[in-house]
């Protein structure tokens, strides 16, 4: 089997006939049938049917063919990477972030980047801190930003920013009477908890032990999105970024400081032993500028 003879099934399978196919490919029809034959012996199995003068597709040869666009669109994704390259450099940028600020500081990064770089191609996912850690340790992702939990062996780091900690409450909560909160105000409050691995949770849960109160967690999460989305909910009250919650604030969600100050530390992580394109060096100037 050899890639043209997989172009001709392809063009075979895409155009209806052997005649369409040899049409694109500027070759003869019988050079299309030769080359069909060929990958059909090659692979062990018929790709078409004889009927009636006409191809048909086998269910093999469908099946086969699901797989020949899969590469094929790897192929297209390839020629586009190479283009921009040569055009601009590094011409693309991929970007894992922790999900608590994949809808704030991130956009906001991204809209300005993407200003002057109109034609740097973005890919980016939200994912737990672990697993963004690990996508840039493997090399798929060129940066991560993180919570200071993680694996740091594997991976290059540098501080980024901190957010003082504020407690999300449903708007009309007993609480919202209150200018600050403290420990002792939330003994026997439904909370929704951070995942027990999250430094700013088990700094949370060492105030509330010091001051002799018990709180009882309702849900655990690792994302502060879904403990805005529960709090706005009515569910229960939590500790969360506060520029997370920029969009549930006045709708159904109230903050309000709390008191010892804690707070969410993120880290930037790149692979190893790469130096940063010019296009990563811009990106991360307008990340610090977003915050």
């Amino acid at each position: 089997m050899n890639l043209r003879q997989v172009e001709v099934f392809r063009m075979v399978m895409t155009n209806g006939t052997t005649a369409r196919a040899a049409d694109v490919l500027h070759v003869s029809q019988p050079a299309v049938s030769k080359m069909i034959q060929e990958l059909e012996r090659s692979l062990g199995f018929d790709l078409f049917q004889r009927i009636k003068g006409r191809l048909q597709p086998t269910q093999e040869g469908q099946l086969f063919f699901r797989e020949v666009e899969q590469a094929f669109l790897g192929l297209t994704h390839l020629r586009g990477a190479a283009a921009r390259i040569r055009d601009y450099g590094s011409g693309e940028l991929r970007i894992a972030c922790l999900s608590a600020l994949s809808t704030n500081v991130l956009p906001r990064a991204l809209h300005a980047f993407m200003q002057s770089n109109p034609n740097v191609g973005i890919t980016f996912q939200a994912r737990m801190s672990s697993n963004v850690r690990d996508l840039v340790a493997s090399g798929q992702f060129d940066l991560g930003i993180v919570a200071d939990e993680i694996d740091r062996t594997g991976v290059e780091v540098e501080e980024f920013a901190q957010f003082r900690v504020a407690l999300a409450m449903p708007q009309g909560h007993p609480l919202e009477a209150l200018d600050v909160i403290h420990p002792s105000d939330l003994d026997g409050q439904k909370f929704i908890a951070l995942a027990p691995e999250d430094t700013t949770r088990r700094e949370a849960e060492a105030a509330f032990a010091r001051a002799g109160v018990t709180v009882r967690p309702v849900i655990e999460t690792p994302y502060s999105t879904t403990i805005c989305a529960m709090v706005a909910a009515g569910i229960g009250i939590g500790l969360v970024n506060p520029l997370t919650a920029e969009p549930y604030v006045d709708h159904g969600l109230v903050l309000r400081p709390f008191e010892p100050a804690l707070h969410f530390r993120t880290l930037l992580i790149t692979p190893p032993n790469r130096l940063p394109s010019r296009n990563l060096e811009e990106f991360i100037k307008q990340l610090r500028g977003a915050i």
